[in-house]
């Protein structure tokens, strides 16, 4: 009796194989692993594919995901073009994001960034207050005055407030989450792992860049 149902197991076992391949080769499926952004959004990268990483300072799984984006990003082709949006989902975190774009304008993303991560995710300081954040940017050999200056300037509130109609546009709503060439969108949270979600960005990549060329 157990001979015969140990084979029928293994029957059973061999049957759903194909099936679990083809699933396989299929590639990653949309309203699962991705989703179609409705409308397509414009991009400002021009010949090149945009990739854009949709997060928060004080998420978590945005802090857990530097890592992994980081070595992917660093392999990306040339291609391809990668971008930082910051949510603030209400005002306030708003800070979060001024202090994002004025790291970007001071050409300071590279040194300090995941320093920022480190200071709310490890040091537990919320860098919500101005004074708090100008400390830290002070600590990193950012001159005071001039960091005061870029947070509060009109061109950080510009590109605040761009990011937030980039976000709602896309209709993101949760991070960490993934565009890609402003027609697609997935996360780790849809896919089941992080590692997981890098693997259908590339997907969604080469799918860009094959639709791409048949528009040429």
């Amino acid at each position: 009796m157990k001979l015969r149902l140990d084979r029928r197991r293994l029957l059973a076992v061999g049957a759903l194989l194909p099936l679990a391949a083809r699933a396989q080769q299929r590639g990653p499926a949309e309203g699962t692993d991705f989703k179609l952004v409705q409308p397509p959004q414009p991009v400002e990268s021009g010949n090149k594919i945009e990739v854009l990483e949709f997060f928060q300072y004080s998420c978590p799984h945005c802090f857990a995901f530097v890592p992994e984006l980081d070595v992917w990003r660093k392999k990306l082709p040339a291609d391809v073009e990668y971008k930082r949006v910051h949510i603030n989902w209400d005002n306030s975190t708003l800070n979060h994001t001024k202090l994002y774009y004025s790291l970007e304008q001071l050409g300071r993303l590279n040194d300090v960034h995941e320093k920022v991560f480190t200071a709310i995710h490890v040091n537990k300081k919320r860098l919500l207050d101005p004074e708090e954040i100008a400390a830290l940017m002070a600590a990193n050999g950012i001159d005071r005055k001039q960091w005061t200056d870029v947070f509060n300037s009109f061109s950080t509130a510009t590109k605040a407030n761009k990011a937030m109609q980039t976000w709602r546009a896309y209709k993101i709503d949760g991070t960490p989450t993934l565009g890609c060439d402003g027609r697609f969108i997935t996360s780790p949270s849809m896919v089941g792992s992080r590692t997981g979600s890098l693997s259908v960005m590339d997907f969604l990549i080469q799918r860009a860049r094959t639709e791409r060329s048949a528009k040429k």
